[in-house]
């Protein structure tokens, strides 16, 4: 028996030994692999930033004299454009010069941006607090049969996970990429940060093709028919509506010289506030092959935004930042795009005081297209039915694991109870799949507090006992509610007496997890 138990630890030891040293390996590995990918894209960056540099807008920041109200878009609505900046002249001209010298560099002189032909892929941001949430989001994209391949991008190591980079990413076809890795290519390089962030993964992502998610947001469909169709196909660059009508500087055409009401383009003829709604980049789908030139002003944009352009392009209305810069780059270049017109939908439940949101919900840009080239626009009263919901972006709050039932998180009430948030408005809450949707998210939510437990270092203890309860009441509304069973098949267990207290069994679909849902599941 003595010499069997020996054995027996030897055995464990080599196991562990074992784990480590692939652990090891994969974690070089991952860091040689990196390595190639970014010396190409240090070339490119090496060649992008001095271009950058060079048409700096030497001129001061544009002043806010207040900031322009969020109103929502109605294309019968033809105020003009708030004027809200003040830019001395010398400084608009001096902007007007750095930008021209800009566009004439990358028109005749572009540098290559490197990526695989004939690829196509999903990036995203994330790091920190925002990598359970995107360990979600996939999670749920995966729902929906995509197989396609994502490159989440983080700030720098800082925020580099390698439990979630090496394990948890690379099980659901995705990798990290750290940004430092690059930009630090060029010494004492200027610093981006969070909006500025999203171009840059566009830019150094290896595919040709790309669908950017935010991190919190999903496809209720496999997004890979986006691409092989229209308005993909033909436009290259497709973007999604924001909730309000533009507020661009007019100050913003007079320095990339298209005056809002002269030029040869039409749309430069009209209101732009008219035109379309704001754009609400939280998913973008674009080419890198057609629209290089396009990505480049807009990084451009990005680039000089905190201090320049996004004044410029939305004079502080909501969500500014990078959100404008990619419709009005192609627009300055005159390469073609296609914005979805089914004006976006936010999702949440009914307070006393009205509504309070905690997701958006954008629609089929197929069948967008389809109903806009006859002519039917839906936004200026065209009586026929809407597009199917085709993005769910669970905005604000954030549903991490850790912090989701904190106070003001976007399942607790007015009072400090817990609560459902996705009841309403009832169209569209029915349209995105409803209780279906929302009892799959909150499996993918307790599958990541399970995963990320350890690795996150977060205190998920006690979320998870009240992902159960969650669970528990939005079952409560069926006859019957999911058990784990031993043997790994659904059991159907008759509902007790709803009560909101108790916390209901979970139904967790991975034998890797059964341990931490067994600590954390009771039965009421």
């Amino acid at each position: 028996m003595a010499a069997f138990r020996s054995h027996h630890r030897r055995r464990i030891a080599l196991i562990i030994l074992g784990l480590i040293t692939v652990l090891t390996w994969t974690f070089a590995a991952s860091r040689s692999q990196s390595a190639n990918r970014v010396t190409s894209h240090e070339q490119f960056w090496s060649e992008f930033y001095p271009i950058l540099m060079a048409s700096e807008p030497y001129s001061n920041s544009p002043k806010r004299v207040s900031n322009a109200e969020s109103v929502g878009f109605d294309p019968k609505n033809t105020d003009p454009l708030p004027n809200l900046l003040r830019l001395s002249r010398e400084d608009v001209s001096a902007m007007r010069l750095s930008h021209s010298k800009f566009v004439d560099l990358i028109r005749h002189n572009p540098p290559s941006l490197h990526y695989q032909p004939h690829t196509r892929g999903l990036v995203s941001t994330a790091g920190g607090s925002y990598l359970p949430v995107l360990v979600i989001s996939l999670r749920m994209l995966r729902r929906s049969g995509s197989t396609l391949p994502m490159e989440v991008f983080l700030a720098s190591w800082d925020e580099y996970d390698g439990y979630v980079c090496q394990i948890v990413l690379p099980s659901l076809n995705a990798q990290c990429v750290v940004l430092s890795e690059i930009l630090d290519a060029i010494s004492d390089s200027r610093s981006i940060e969070k909006y500025q962030y999203k171009v840059f993964a566009m830019m150094f992502s290896s595919f040709e093709e790309i669908l950017f998610l935010d991190a919190d947001a999903f496809a209720l469909e496999d997004p890979e028919i986006l691409f092989i169709s229209e308005p993909f196909t033909s436009k290259g660059l497709v973007t999604w509506p924001d909730f309000w009508r533009p507020t661009t500087s007019p100050l913003y055409y007079e320095i990339v010289s298209q005056d809002e009401t002269a030029g040869k383009n039409k749309e430069k003829q009209e209101n732009p506030a008219t035109i379309r709604q704001s754009t609400e980049s939280g998913e973008l789908l674009l080419s890198k092959r057609t629209h290089t030139r396009t990505l480049l002003l807009a990084a451009y944009y990005n680039f000089y935004g905190p201090s320049h352009y996004y004044p410029l392009l939305s004079q502080g209305a909501a969500g500014e930042g990078d959100k404008e810069t990619f419709i009005a780059a192609a627009t300055a270049l005159n390469e073609p795009f296609y914005q979805v017109s089914e004006p976006i939908r936010a999702v949440g439940r009914g307070t006393p005081d009205g509504f309070a949101g905690s997701t958006m919900v954008q629609y089929n840009p197929l069948e967008d297209y389809a109903l806009t080239k006859k002519g039917e626009w839906r936004i200026r009263g065209a009586s026929v039915p809407p597009p199917h919901p085709f993005f769910v972006h669970v905005n604000f709050p954030k549903f991490n694991p850790a912090t989701v039932f904190h106070d003001n998180g976007p399942v607790v009430d007015e009072k400090g109870g817990y609560t459902r948030a996705w009841t309403a408005p009832d169209d569209v809450v029915e349209a995105f799949g409803g209780k279906k949707t929302e009892k799959a998210y909150w499996r993918e939510i307790l599958w990541t507090a399970c995963a990320l437990e350890v690795s996150m270092r977060q205190a998920v203890g006690s979320s998870l006992q009240k992902i159960g309860t969650i669970n528990h009441w939005i079952d409560s509304l069926d006859a019957y509610i999911l058990v784990f069973k031993s043997d790994n098949k659904d059991m159907l267990v008759k509902q007790r007496e709803f009560d909101r207290s108790a916390l209901a069994p979970v139904f967790v679909d991975n034998r890797q997890y059964r341990e931490c849902n067994g600590r954390y599941r009771l039965v009421a």
